[in-house]
């Protein structure tokens, strides 16, 4: 029961910040790309591929993409050490 709520809790998370991958402002998107890094989930990465696809400022497109790798490495380590 308790890793039911935390996944629900990381998804709500995840989705909070995804969604401020669409501000305004480089600097609230670069900090939600900042977040969704630390957070090693599928979700997180679809919303890194999408920013990373559709993003014009390149600063905020490069970190998407970082961020994209980091998660995708985690997410490849511990599917190998499952």
């Amino acid at each position: 029961m308790v890793g039911t709520a935390m996944t629900s809790n990381v998804k709500r998370v995840i989705a909070y910040h995804a969604s401020r991958l669409k501000d305004k402002s480089v600097d609230v998107r670069l900090k939600s790309i900042q977040e969704l890094a630390k957070l090693p989930d599928e979700d997180s990465l679809t919303a890194l591929q999408q920013a990373f696809q559709t993003e014009a400022d390149p600063a905020v497109k490069k970190a998407a993409q970082e961020a994209g790798r980091s998660v995708f490495t985690q997410l490849k380590s511990a599917r190998s050490g499952e």
